[in-house]
């Protein structure tokens, strides 16, 4: 079966990635494609490396244009998608990779984004372990309304949150310091994401608890089984184009021995194709998942320090928006989960 897509924010980062990898995708036919500013060019003018698809114009972003396909992919700027989407077909698959239908609490939406809160749907992370046992998926099948994940919140929540739900790390004192491509941000120009800014230089931003992925973190390690939650979260600029490479550490609960911590991601995510925990003494880096649709986790016990030490790369715009975007959009359309998706990364 062939499904009809639409992709709106095409000339974008994250919607050229969707683009990337729809085109491969077996069951899935891209029949629109919408921008903004960019309206009426050729989609090879501003995605040139999307040589087969090159010669698709790109139409206004409206509810008319994304009406009547099966799937609908948004990457709006955050506060553009919840309009778009009131007008579409409740039986439209839309997942949005804005952040405008991720946060559960509607205080956490008017603290960290502000403007009108349009309410959560499905989170689009499959592997996140939640209550009894279960993972996020299973709530994903049969959804026609997901919100694609922030990129680094993923990553920080697929770094913790099996040691969270095993009962063997404590989910206070959590500290994430993360290495963020620029991509991230979107294509909009910005004076701190100049070439002549970054090469050669790291920079931190949003630092002392201001980052707008803090809310979610917090949100998924919440659904893994956390109580409270309290992280100290800095991401830093660093010169390369995409990718996080993010260190994250938490308490180990007292009387917990480092294979019993070890275990919690072995058995959390055995069997899983897309996250994968590293034999004993290896740690990812970001070359290492460029392009692919996958996390791969790094991880060690500081007994002196009584803290477990977890290091995961991700390609932003892959895994952390794109891939999965698409991962959840096959799940929830019974489509086997990794059509379309790829575990190798490209190098050097």
């Amino acid at each position: 079966m062939s499904y009809s897509v639409a992709v709106a924010g095409a000339s974008g980062y994250a919607g050229g990635e969707l683009l990337r990898l729809l085109d491969a995708h077996p069951e899935f036919e891209i029949r629109t494609v919408t921008a903004h500013s960019n309206a009426g060019q050729r989609l090879g003018s501003v995605q040139p490396h999307l040589r087969s698809l090159a010669d698709r114009v790109l139409v206004e972003t409206t509810p008319d244009t994304l009406a009547g396909h099966d799937v609908v992919f948004l990457a709006l700027p955050h506060g553009a998608s919840g309009a778009v989407t009131a007008d579409l077909d409740e039986s439209t698959l839309v997942v949005d990779c804005g952040a405008d239908h991720r946060l559960v609490n509607d205080n956490d939406w008017a603290a960290f984004y502000g403007g009108e809160y349009f309410g959560a749907w499905d989170y689009g992370v499959p592997e996140l372990p939640i209550e009894a046992g279960r993972k996020q998926r299973d709530r994903l099948v049969g959804a026609t309304r997901i919100a694609a994940p922030g990129c680094n919140a993923s990553t920080v929540a697929l770094s913790l949150a099996p040691g969270i739900a095993a009962g063997v790390i404590e989910s206070t004192d959590i500290v994430s310091v993360l290495a963020v491509g620029p991509s991230g941000a979107g294509k909009n120009l910005k004076l701190n994401l100049l070439a002549s800014e970054i090469l050669g230089s790291a920079n931190p931003y949003a630092v002392g608890g201001t980052h707008r992925h803090i809310p979610e973190i917090a949100q998924s390690l919440r659904a893994a089984g956390a109580a409270d939650v309290s992280i100290s979260f800095t991401p830093v600029l660093v010169p390369m184009s995409r990718g996080i490479l993010a260190t994250s550490t938490a308490r180990i609960v007292p009387g917990t021995s480092a294979a019993e911590v070890r275990a919690a991601w072995e058995n959390t995510y055995a069997g899983e194709r897309f996250v994968e925990l590293l034999p004993e003494g290896e740690f990812p880096r970001t070359a290492d998942v460029l392009g692919g649709n996958v996390a791969l986790l790094g991880l060690a016990v500081d007994e002196a320090a009584g803290r477990v030490v977890v290091v995961a790369a991700v390609d932003n715009l892959t895994k952390g928006t794109a891939g999965a975007a698409i991962q959840s959009a096959n799940i929830a359309l019974g489509i086997d989960e990794s059509t379309g998706l790829s575990v190798n990364g490209v190098a050097p």
